[in-house]
Protein backbone atom coordinates (compact mmCIF):
# COMPACT_ATOMS: atom_id res chain seq x y z
CA UNK A 1 0.00 0.00 0.00
CA UNK A 2 2.87 2.35 0.73
CA UNK A 3 4.47 1.74 -2.65
CA UNK A 4 1.13 2.31 -4.38
CA UNK A 5 0.66 5.51 -2.38
CA UNK A 6 4.11 6.67 -3.51
CA UNK A 7 3.09 6.23 -7.16
CA UNK A 8 -0.19 8.01 -6.45
CA UNK A 9 1.62 10.99 -4.88
CA UNK A 10 3.81 11.32 -7.97
CA UNK A 11 0.71 11.46 -10.17
CA UNK A 12 -0.97 13.94 -7.85
CA UNK A 13 2.08 16.21 -8.04
CA UNK A 14 1.56 16.37 -11.80
CA UNK A 15 -2.17 16.96 -11.49
CA UNK A 16 -3.48 13.69 -12.90
CA UNK A 17 -5.57 10.82 -11.57
CA UNK A 18 -6.61 7.33 -12.57
CA UNK A 19 -7.71 7.06 -16.19
CA UNK A 20 -9.89 3.99 -15.56
CA UNK A 21 -12.00 2.80 -12.60
CA UNK A 22 -9.51 2.20 -9.78
CA UNK A 23 -10.54 0.44 -6.60
CA UNK A 24 -8.85 -0.23 -3.28
CA UNK A 25 -10.06 -3.17 -1.19
CA UNK A 26 -8.86 -3.27 2.42
CA UNK A 27 -8.73 -6.89 3.47
CA UNK A 28 -9.82 -6.16 7.01
CA UNK A 29 -10.92 -3.37 9.34
CA UNK A 30 -7.41 -3.41 10.79
CA UNK A 31 -5.85 -2.72 7.38
CA UNK A 32 -8.43 -0.05 6.57
CA UNK A 33 -7.86 1.79 9.82
CA UNK A 34 -4.09 1.56 9.47
CA UNK A 35 -3.88 2.94 5.93
CA UNK A 36 -6.31 5.69 6.89
CA UNK A 37 -4.14 6.63 9.87
CA UNK A 38 -0.85 6.44 7.95
CA UNK A 39 -2.09 8.32 4.88
CA UNK A 40 -1.99 5.73 2.11
CA UNK A 41 -5.76 5.78 1.75
CA UNK A 42 -5.80 9.55 1.27
CA UNK A 43 -3.02 9.38 -1.33
CA UNK A 44 -4.97 6.83 -3.35
CA UNK A 45 -8.28 8.65 -2.91
CA UNK A 46 -6.63 11.81 -4.25
CA UNK A 47 -6.10 10.14 -7.64
CA UNK A 48 -9.77 9.09 -7.82
CA UNK A 49 -9.49 5.66 -6.25
CA UNK A 50 -12.68 4.23 -4.75
CA UNK A 51 -12.15 2.56 -1.38
CA UNK A 52 -14.47 -0.42 -1.07
CA UNK A 53 -15.77 -2.21 2.01
CA UNK A 54 -13.53 -4.42 4.11
CA UNK A 55 -14.11 -7.65 2.24
CA UNK A 56 -12.86 -10.00 -0.44
CA UNK A 57 -14.61 -7.71 -2.92
CA UNK A 58 -13.80 -8.04 -6.63
CA UNK A 59 -11.22 -10.74 -5.87
CA UNK A 60 -14.08 -13.20 -5.40
CA UNK A 61 -16.65 -11.37 -7.51
CA UNK A 62 -18.23 -9.68 -4.51
CA UNK A 63 -18.98 -6.31 -6.10
CA UNK A 64 -21.21 -4.53 -8.58
CA UNK A 65 -19.13 -3.94 -11.67
CA UNK A 66 -19.76 -0.73 -13.59
CA UNK A 67 -20.41 -1.23 -17.31
CA UNK A 68 -21.53 -4.24 -19.31
CA UNK A 69 -18.71 -6.67 -20.08
CA UNK A 70 -21.03 -9.53 -21.06
CA UNK A 71 -19.51 -11.39 -23.99
CA UNK A 72 -17.06 -8.58 -24.72
CA UNK A 73 -13.31 -9.16 -24.43
CA UNK A 74 -12.00 -6.95 -21.63
CA UNK A 75 -9.43 -6.92 -18.87
CA UNK A 76 -9.32 -6.54 -15.11
CA UNK A 77 -5.91 -5.87 -13.62
CA UNK A 78 -5.56 -6.77 -9.95
CA UNK A 79 -2.97 -7.27 -7.24
CA UNK A 80 -4.98 -10.19 -5.84
CA UNK A 81 -3.42 -13.62 -5.79
CA UNK A 82 -5.87 -15.56 -7.94
CA UNK A 83 -7.11 -15.13 -11.49
CA UNK A 84 -9.18 -18.20 -12.36
CA UNK A 85 -11.56 -17.75 -15.32
CA UNK A 86 -14.74 -15.83 -14.48
CA UNK A 87 -13.61 -15.37 -10.86
CA UNK A 88 -13.86 -11.58 -10.72
CA UNK A 89 -17.09 -10.91 -12.55
CA UNK A 90 -18.50 -14.25 -13.72
CA UNK A 91 -17.65 -13.51 -17.34
CA UNK A 92 -15.53 -15.93 -19.38
CA UNK A 93 -14.69 -13.08 -21.76
CA UNK A 94 -12.92 -11.14 -19.00
CA UNK A 95 -9.16 -11.57 -18.82
CA UNK A 96 -7.73 -11.18 -15.32
CA UNK A 97 -4.09 -10.11 -15.14
CA UNK A 98 -2.17 -10.05 -11.87
CA UNK A 99 0.39 -7.37 -11.04
CA UNK A 100 2.03 -5.86 -8.00
CA UNK A 101 0.10 -3.07 -6.24
CA UNK A 102 2.43 -0.39 -7.64
CA UNK A 103 2.16 -1.75 -11.20
CA UNK A 104 -1.63 -1.87 -10.94
CA UNK A 105 -1.59 1.75 -9.76
CA UNK A 106 0.72 2.83 -12.59
CA UNK A 107 -1.42 1.16 -15.26
CA UNK A 108 -4.58 2.69 -13.77
CA UNK A 109 -2.96 6.09 -14.29
CA UNK A 110 -2.04 5.26 -17.89
CA UNK A 111 -5.30 3.55 -18.74
CA UNK A 112 -3.65 0.99 -21.02
CA UNK A 113 -2.05 -2.41 -20.58
CA UNK A 114 0.84 -1.60 -22.89
CA UNK A 115 2.18 1.07 -20.52
CA UNK A 116 5.66 0.34 -19.17
CA UNK A 117 6.45 2.66 -16.26
CA UNK A 118 10.17 1.97 -16.68
CA UNK A 119 10.28 3.43 -20.21
CA UNK A 120 7.00 5.21 -21.03
CA UNK A 121 5.79 8.66 -20.06
CA UNK A 122 2.55 10.13 -18.78
CA UNK A 123 1.21 13.58 -19.56
CA UNK A 124 0.66 15.93 -16.63
CA UNK A 125 -2.09 18.50 -16.23
CA UNK A 126 0.29 21.11 -17.65
CA UNK A 127 0.71 19.13 -20.86
CA UNK A 128 4.27 18.14 -20.05
CA UNK A 129 5.44 14.56 -20.24
CA UNK A 130 6.90 12.94 -17.15
CA UNK A 131 8.05 9.52 -16.02
CA UNK A 132 7.13 7.77 -12.82
CA UNK A 133 9.99 7.06 -10.47
CA UNK A 134 10.23 3.60 -8.90
CA UNK A 135 8.49 3.84 -5.51
CA UNK A 136 10.62 4.19 -2.46
CA UNK A 137 11.18 1.02 -0.38
CA UNK A 138 8.46 0.52 2.19
CA UNK A 139 8.51 -1.42 5.47
CA UNK A 140 6.87 -4.83 5.47
CA UNK A 141 4.73 -3.78 8.43
CA UNK A 142 3.68 -0.35 9.73
CA UNK A 143 6.26 1.51 11.78
CA UNK A 144 3.56 1.84 14.43
CA UNK A 145 1.40 -1.07 15.50
CA UNK A 146 -1.60 -1.90 13.34
CA UNK A 147 -4.66 0.16 14.19
CA UNK A 148 -7.41 -2.19 15.33
CA UNK A 149 -10.12 0.12 14.02
CA UNK A 150 -13.75 -0.23 15.07
CA UNK A 151 -14.85 -3.46 16.67
CA UNK A 152 -18.16 -4.93 15.53
CA UNK A 153 -18.20 -7.69 18.12
CA UNK A 154 -21.06 -7.96 20.59
CA UNK A 155 -20.98 -10.43 23.45
CA UNK A 156 -23.61 -13.15 23.00
CA UNK A 157 -26.20 -13.63 25.73
CA UNK A 158 -25.30 -16.10 28.47
CA UNK A 159 -28.36 -18.17 27.54
CA UNK A 160 -29.48 -17.93 23.93
CA UNK A 161 -31.71 -20.99 23.97
CA UNK A 162 -34.92 -18.96 23.70
CA UNK A 163 -33.77 -16.86 20.73
CA UNK A 164 -35.55 -17.78 17.51
CA UNK A 165 -34.13 -16.85 14.11
CA UNK A 166 -36.83 -16.10 11.57
CA UNK A 167 -36.12 -16.12 7.85
CA UNK A 168 -38.62 -15.30 5.11
CA UNK A 169 -39.73 -18.62 3.58
CA UNK A 170 -39.21 -17.29 0.04
CA UNK A 171 -35.73 -15.90 0.70
CA UNK A 172 -33.02 -16.83 -1.81
CA UNK A 173 -30.36 -15.11 0.27
CA UNK A 174 -30.60 -16.82 3.65
CA UNK A 175 -31.42 -20.38 4.64
CA UNK A 176 -31.21 -21.87 8.12
CA UNK A 177 -29.15 -25.04 8.13
CA UNK A 178 -29.84 -28.20 10.06
CA UNK A 179 -27.09 -30.54 11.29
CA UNK A 180 -26.05 -33.20 8.77
CA UNK A 181 -27.39 -36.66 9.47
CA UNK A 182 -24.89 -39.06 11.07
CA UNK A 183 -23.51 -42.04 9.19
CA UNK A 184 -25.88 -45.02 9.38
CA UNK A 185 -23.04 -47.47 9.94
CA UNK A 186 -23.46 -49.18 6.56
CA UNK A 187 -20.99 -49.41 3.69
CA UNK A 188 -21.59 -47.23 0.64
CA UNK A 189 -22.45 -49.59 -2.20
CA UNK A 190 -23.36 -49.40 -5.87
CA UNK A 191 -22.71 -45.65 -6.13
CA UNK A 192 -22.62 -43.95 -9.54
CA UNK A 193 -19.78 -41.62 -10.51
CA UNK A 194 -21.37 -38.18 -10.64
CA UNK A 195 -18.23 -36.57 -12.03
CA UNK A 196 -14.78 -37.66 -13.13
CA UNK A 197 -12.95 -34.34 -13.19
CA UNK A 198 -10.05 -33.88 -15.57
CA UNK A 199 -7.09 -31.60 -14.99
CA UNK A 200 -7.07 -28.50 -12.81
CA UNK A 201 -10.11 -28.58 -10.55
CA UNK A 202 -10.11 -25.59 -8.22
CA UNK A 203 -12.63 -24.66 -5.58
CA UNK A 204 -13.86 -22.16 -8.17
CA UNK A 205 -14.48 -25.09 -10.53
CA UNK A 206 -16.40 -26.93 -7.82
CA UNK A 207 -18.26 -23.93 -6.40
CA UNK A 208 -18.03 -20.82 -8.63
CA UNK A 209 -18.21 -17.40 -7.01
CA UNK A 210 -18.94 -14.24 -9.03
CA UNK A 211 -22.66 -13.75 -9.57
CA UNK A 212 -23.42 -16.73 -7.33
CA UNK A 213 -22.22 -14.97 -4.20
CA UNK A 214 -25.58 -13.33 -3.60
CA UNK A 215 -26.85 -16.83 -2.74
CA UNK A 216 -23.99 -17.82 -0.47
CA UNK A 217 -26.20 -17.63 2.63
CA UNK A 218 -28.74 -19.99 1.02
CA UNK A 219 -26.89 -23.25 0.53
CA UNK A 220 -29.59 -25.01 -1.43
CA UNK A 221 -29.91 -22.20 -3.98
CA UNK A 222 -26.15 -21.68 -4.08
CA UNK A 223 -25.58 -25.38 -4.78
CA UNK A 224 -27.20 -25.07 -8.20
CA UNK A 225 -23.70 -24.06 -9.32
CA UNK A 226 -22.01 -27.26 -8.08
CA UNK A 227 -19.20 -28.43 -10.39
CA UNK A 228 -20.22 -25.85 -12.98
CA UNK A 229 -16.57 -25.20 -13.83
CA UNK A 230 -15.30 -28.79 -13.56
CA UNK A 231 -14.18 -30.50 -16.78
CA UNK A 232 -15.86 -33.83 -17.49
CA UNK A 233 -13.06 -36.31 -18.26
CA UNK A 234 -15.36 -38.35 -20.51
CA UNK A 235 -16.58 -35.53 -22.74
CA UNK A 236 -14.32 -32.52 -22.20
CA UNK A 237 -17.36 -30.41 -21.37
CA UNK A 238 -17.52 -28.11 -18.35
CA UNK A 239 -20.28 -28.49 -15.79
CA UNK A 240 -22.29 -31.23 -17.53
CA UNK A 241 -22.40 -35.00 -17.40
CA UNK A 242 -24.50 -38.11 -17.80
CA UNK A 243 -27.29 -39.25 -15.54
CA UNK A 244 -26.44 -42.95 -15.54
CA UNK A 245 -29.86 -43.87 -14.12
CA UNK A 246 -31.92 -42.23 -16.87
CA UNK A 247 -29.25 -42.23 -19.60
CA UNK A 248 -29.75 -38.50 -20.19
CA UNK A 249 -26.55 -36.74 -21.27
CA UNK A 250 -25.40 -33.11 -21.18
CA UNK A 251 -27.11 -32.45 -17.84
CA UNK A 252 -25.81 -30.07 -15.20
CA UNK A 253 -24.05 -31.91 -12.37
CA UNK A 254 -26.17 -30.31 -9.66
CA UNK A 255 -29.34 -31.43 -11.42
CA UNK A 256 -28.02 -35.00 -11.73
CA UNK A 257 -27.02 -35.01 -8.06
CA UNK A 258 -30.48 -33.83 -7.02
CA UNK A 259 -32.09 -36.59 -9.09
CA UNK A 260 -29.86 -39.24 -7.50
CA UNK A 261 -30.58 -37.82 -4.06
CA UNK A 262 -34.34 -37.90 -4.65
CA UNK A 263 -33.98 -41.63 -5.36
CA UNK A 264 -31.86 -42.23 -2.27
CA UNK A 265 -28.72 -42.87 -4.33
CA UNK A 266 -25.37 -41.80 -2.91
CA UNK A 267 -22.71 -40.73 -5.41
CA UNK A 268 -18.97 -40.35 -5.68
CA UNK A 269 -16.61 -37.89 -7.39
CA UNK A 270 -13.33 -38.88 -9.04
CA UNK A 271 -10.68 -36.15 -9.18
CA UNK A 272 -7.30 -35.45 -10.75
CA UNK A 273 -4.12 -34.08 -9.12
CA UNK A 274 -4.22 -31.32 -6.48
CA UNK A 275 -8.00 -31.48 -6.48
CA UNK A 276 -9.60 -28.52 -4.70
CA UNK A 277 -6.72 -26.06 -5.04
CA UNK A 278 -7.34 -22.34 -4.74
CA UNK A 279 -9.27 -20.44 -2.14
CA UNK A 280 -10.41 -22.36 0.93
CA UNK A 281 -14.06 -22.09 -0.08
CA UNK A 282 -16.11 -24.16 2.32
CA UNK A 283 -19.07 -24.18 -0.07
CA UNK A 284 -17.00 -26.51 -2.28
CA UNK A 285 -17.45 -29.13 0.47
CA UNK A 286 -20.89 -28.01 1.70
CA UNK A 287 -22.64 -28.35 -1.67
CA UNK A 288 -21.52 -31.95 -2.36
CA UNK A 289 -22.58 -32.86 1.18
CA UNK A 290 -25.98 -31.19 0.77
CA UNK A 291 -26.73 -32.90 -2.55
CA UNK A 292 -25.98 -36.43 -1.43
CA UNK A 293 -22.30 -37.01 -2.09
CA UNK A 294 -20.57 -39.73 -0.10
CA UNK A 295 -16.92 -39.69 -1.14
CA UNK A 296 -14.30 -37.94 -3.24
CA UNK A 297 -11.49 -40.11 -4.64
CA UNK A 298 -8.60 -38.33 -6.30
CA UNK A 299 -5.01 -38.59 -7.45
CA UNK A 300 -4.09 -35.99 -4.83
CA UNK A 301 -5.78 -33.28 -2.76
CA UNK A 302 -5.10 -29.66 -2.02
CA UNK A 303 -4.67 -29.84 1.73
CA UNK A 304 -7.31 -27.34 2.89
CA UNK A 305 -10.05 -28.71 0.65
CA UNK A 306 -9.31 -32.24 1.82
CA UNK A 307 -9.77 -31.05 5.40
CA UNK A 308 -13.01 -29.24 4.51
CA UNK A 309 -14.44 -32.40 2.96
CA UNK A 310 -13.63 -34.37 6.09
CA UNK A 311 -15.23 -31.75 8.32
CA UNK A 312 -18.49 -31.99 6.39
CA UNK A 313 -18.66 -35.75 6.83
CA UNK A 314 -17.57 -36.66 3.30
CA UNK A 315 -14.98 -39.38 2.78
CA UNK A 316 -11.73 -38.21 1.17
CA UNK A 317 -9.54 -40.89 -0.42
CA UNK A 318 -6.55 -40.97 -2.77
CA UNK A 319 -5.38 -43.56 -5.31
CA UNK A 320 -2.17 -45.34 -4.25
CA UNK A 321 -1.16 -45.31 -7.92
CA UNK A 322 -2.14 -42.14 -9.84
CA UNK A 323 -2.73 -44.37 -12.90
CA UNK A 324 -5.72 -45.94 -11.08
CA UNK A 325 -7.61 -42.76 -12.00
CA UNK A 326 -7.74 -44.06 -15.58
CA UNK A 327 -9.52 -47.25 -14.54
CA UNK A 328 -12.78 -45.46 -13.64
CA UNK A 329 -15.37 -45.46 -16.42
CA UNK A 330 -18.49 -43.36 -16.87
CA UNK A 331 -21.04 -46.11 -16.13
CA UNK A 332 -19.14 -47.72 -13.26
CA UNK A 333 -20.70 -48.39 -9.89
CA UNK A 334 -18.49 -47.89 -6.84
CA UNK A 335 -18.69 -49.63 -3.47
CA UNK A 336 -16.66 -48.62 -0.43
CA UNK A 337 -16.61 -51.52 2.00
CA UNK A 338 -15.28 -52.16 5.47
CA UNK A 339 -15.98 -48.61 6.62
CA UNK A 340 -16.68 -49.75 10.18
CA UNK A 341 -13.08 -50.87 10.42
CA UNK A 342 -11.44 -47.69 9.13
CA UNK A 343 -8.30 -46.79 11.04
CA UNK A 344 -5.37 -44.42 10.62
CA UNK A 345 -3.00 -45.69 7.95
CA UNK A 346 -5.29 -48.57 6.97
CA UNK A 347 -6.41 -48.68 3.34
CA UNK A 348 -10.09 -48.80 2.41
CA UNK A 349 -11.42 -51.31 -0.11
CA UNK A 350 -13.03 -49.89 -3.24
CA UNK A 351 -14.91 -52.31 -5.51
CA UNK A 352 -15.58 -51.18 -9.07
CA UNK A 353 -18.38 -52.79 -11.06
CA UNK A 354 -18.06 -52.03 -14.77
CA UNK A 355 -21.06 -51.83 -17.08
CA UNK A 356 -19.78 -54.79 -19.13
CA UNK A 357 -20.11 -57.06 -16.09
CA UNK A 358 -16.43 -57.13 -15.15
CA UNK A 359 -15.19 -55.87 -11.81
CA UNK A 360 -11.98 -54.97 -10.05
CA UNK A 361 -10.85 -53.88 -6.61
CA UNK A 362 -8.66 -50.97 -5.52
CA UNK A 363 -7.26 -50.24 -2.10
CA UNK A 364 -7.53 -46.52 -1.34
CA UNK A 365 -5.33 -44.36 0.86
CA UNK A 366 -6.46 -41.67 3.27
CA UNK A 367 -4.98 -39.23 5.76
CA UNK A 368 -7.55 -39.55 8.57
CA UNK A 369 -6.38 -39.23 12.15
CA UNK A 370 -8.35 -41.17 14.74
CA UNK A 371 -10.22 -38.06 15.93
CA UNK A 372 -11.29 -37.22 12.36
CA UNK A 373 -13.23 -40.46 11.98
CA UNK A 374 -15.74 -38.99 14.45
CA UNK A 375 -16.47 -36.24 11.94
CA UNK A 376 -17.56 -38.90 9.45
CA UNK A 377 -19.44 -41.07 11.92
CA UNK A 378 -21.35 -38.16 13.48
CA UNK A 379 -22.06 -36.51 10.13
CA UNK A 380 -19.73 -33.52 10.45
CA UNK A 381 -17.18 -31.90 12.71
CA UNK A 382 -19.83 -29.46 13.98
CA UNK A 383 -21.96 -32.39 15.12
CA UNK A 384 -19.38 -33.00 17.82
CA UNK A 385 -21.08 -30.11 19.60
CA UNK A 386 -24.59 -31.52 19.16
CA UNK A 387 -24.08 -34.84 20.93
Amino acid sequence: MSRSADVAEQAKAHGIGAAVPFMVTPGSEQVRATIERDGQMQSLSDINATVLANACGPCIGQWRRVGDPVGRPNTILTSYNRNFPARNDGEASTMNIIGSPEIVTALALAGRLSFNPMTDTLVGADGQEFMLEPPKPAPDVPQEDFDKGSSSYDDPPEDGSDIELTVAPDSERIQLLQPWQPWDGEDFVDMPVLLKAQGKTTTDSISPAGIWLRFRGHLDRFSDNMFMGAINAYTGDAGKGKNVVTGEEGVGFSRIARDYQAQGIKWVVIGDSNYGEGSSREHAALSPRLLGGAAVIVRSFARIHESNLKKQGLLAFTFPDPADYDRLQEDDRISLVGLKDMAPGKQVECRIQHADGTSETLMLNHSYAESQFDWFRLGSALNLFHQ
